[in-house]
C-alpha cells in the first residue's frame, strides 16, 4: 500500500539541465568524469583565465559567521553591490542605488523565487523560448497569470519596443519577465533597444524583472570589460519599475557560492526580504563576506576582459564546426555561452533535438533538447512543443579542451550518421 506521506507530494518533472544529466548519469556521467563532455553545462569553467584576478581560494571565517546572515544580506556586500552598480552603469546620474536598493539571495533560482512570490495578482509575461526553469518557477506560484510572448524565429527572435507596449497593454501585464542575454537563444537587448524597453516600462508601469546572469557574456556592442545591464537606463532607482538580478554564478564563475542579489527600488527590495524570510532564511554568511571583495570594480573590471576574451575564443570555434556539419542558426548569438542550434537539415537520426542528445549520449558527449525551453507552466499548451523540436541548445561553457574533444565526437557521430 503507498504510504499516504509519499502520496502527498506531487511528481516535480526534470527538465532542461536536470533531465539530461539524469539521464547521462545513468550511463555512469558524474561531473568531472575524464570520459565525458559536458556539452549542455549551465556553468561556466571555473578556473584560472588568463588576465583575470587570482581566483578565490581559501575563505576566512569570521567569529560572528557562526550566526546567521541577515535575510537580506550582510550589510556590507549590499553596499559594495550597490557601489558597484553606480560605478558601472550609474556613472553621472542623480540618482544612484544604495544598499537598501540591494537584498543578498542564496543563489539565482532563489533570487528569482523571492521575487515572483512578492509579485501581486497580476498578468506577467514571459517569453518563448527561455530559461527552462521558469517553467516551474511560474506555475508554483498561483496568485499571478503566466502570459506567453512568442518570439519568431524567422526573425532572429527580434521583439521591438512598440510590440513590447501592444503585449503589455493588450494583455494587460504587470511585469515582464526575461533573460537578457537569452538562455537559450543568445538575444541580447542593449544600448538604445534595451533603452527604449526600460522608457516603455515606465511610461506603461509594467515592472521588468530582469535576469541578467549571463550580462558579462557580450560578444558585440560594449568595450571590452564591460557589461549589460538593465540598470543603466533607470532614471530613478526607487521609483522606476525595474528589478535587474545577477550573482557571482557566471559573470564570476563562482556558481558553487550560491551568493546572488536582486537590485531595485527599496520598496520592492523589502518586499523581496520579506519574501526570503519564510521561502529561504537568507544565504551564507562567511561566503557573502568573501564576495565583498570580488566586487572592487576594478577587480571586477578585468575579471570580465578575461572572460570575454576567453569565451568569445569558444564560440567562434563552436560556431565554425556546428556549422560545418550542417547545423543552422536562426540567431547567432549575441550573449551568453550558448548556441542555438536547428538539427533538422542533419541526417534523419540526428534530426531532432531529442534524437540528437540520445545519440550523443552514446559518444558521452551532453547536450540539451530545444523543447525543454517552450516554457509552459502548468502545461497549458497543449502539443505546442515542436516549435522547437529541431533545436539543441550547445553550451560553450566548458574548458577549451572539453569542448574541443566534444565537437570532434559530434563530428564523428553525425559522419556516421550520413553513410
Amino acid at each position: 500500500m503507498e504510504s499516504p506521506t509519499i502520496s502527498a507530494f506531487r511528481p516535480v518533472p526534470r527538465t532542461g539541465v536536470i533531465y539530461v544529466n539524469t539521464e547521462a548519469a545513468a550511463r555512469g556521467f558524474h561531473r568531472g568524469h575524464p570520459d565525458w563532455c559536458n556539452l549542455g553545462q549551465g556553468q561556466p569553467e571555473t578556473g584560472a583565465l588568463k588576465g583575470a584576478p587570482p581566483r578565490a581560494e581559501a575563505v576566512s571565517i569570521h567569529p560572528d559567521d557562526q550566526e546567521y546572515a541577515p535575510v537580506a544580506g550582510l550589510w556590507e556586500l549590499r553596499e559594495a553591490v550597490a557601489h558597484l552598480y553606480n560605478i558601472r552603469f550609474r556613472d553621472g546620474k542623480a540618482s544612484k542605488y544604495t544598499a537598501d536598493n540591494v537584498a543578498i539571495c542564496p543563489g539565482g533560482r532563489a533570487a528569482l523565487t523571492r521575487a515572483c512570490t512578492a509579485l501581486g495578482r497580476i498578468n506577467l509575461g514571459h517569453f518563448l523560448p527561455d530559461y527552462t526553469a521558469y517553467e516551474e518557477l511560474l506555475d508554483t506560484f498561483r496568485r499571478f497569470n503566466p502570459i506567453p510572448i512568442l518570439l519568431e524565429r524567422d526573425r532572429g527572435y527580434a521583439f521591438s519596443a512598440d510590440e513590447l507596449a501592444r503585449e503589455i497593454e493588450g494583455r494587460g501585464l504587470g511585469a515582464l519577465l526575461l533573460s537578457n542575454p537569452c538562455n537559450p537563444t543568445g538575444r541580447t537587448l542593449q544600448g538604445d533597444e534595451l533603452r527604449s524597453w526600460v522608457d516603455t516600462a515606465r511610461r506603461l508601469d509594467c515592472a521588468v524583472l530582469s535576469d541578467e546572469f549571463y550580462g558579462s557574456y557580450i560578444w558585440q556592442g560594449i568595450e571590452e570589460g564591460e557589461s549589460v545591464s538593465a540598470a543603466r537606463y533607470v532614471e530613478d532607482v526607487d521609483h522606476d519599475p525595474v528589478v535587474v538580478f545577477n550573482g557571482l554564478t557566471k559573470n564570476w564563475r563562482y556558481p558553487g557560492w550560491r551568493v546572488s542579489w536582486a537590485v531595485g527600488p527599496k520598496a520592492v527590495i523589502s518586499a523581496i526580504t520579506s519574501a526570503g524570510s519564510f521561502l529561504d532564511g537568507g544565504g551564507s554568511r562567511p561566503l557573502q563576506r568573501a564576495a565583498v571583495e570580488l566586487l572592487e570594480p576594478e577587480r571586477v573590471r578585468l575579471e570580465m576582459m578575461a572572460l570575454q576574451r576567453c569565451f568569445k575564443a569558444k564560440r567562434s570555434m563552436m560556431l565554425d564546426r556546428l556549422k560545418a556539419l550542417g547545423v543552422r542558426f536562426d540567431r547567432e548569438p549575441e550573449g551568453s555561452f550558448y548556441a542555438w542550434g536547428d538539427v533538422g537539415a542533419l541526417p534523419e537520426a540526428l534530426s531532432t533535438g531529442m534524437r540528437f542528445f540520445r545519440a550523443a549520449l552514446e559518444e558521452q558527449v551532453i547536450v540539451v533538447p530545444g523543447e525543454f525551453f517552450d516554457v509552459n507552466p502548468g502545461k497549458r499548451r497543449k502539443g505546442r512543443h515542436g516549435r522547437f523540436e529541431n533545436h539543441v541548445r550547445f553550451s560553450f561553457g566548458p574548458e577549451e579542451s572539453v569542448l574541443e574533444e566534444g565537437l570532434s565526437r559530434l563530428e564523428r557521430m553525425v559522419q556516421a550518421a550520413g553513410r
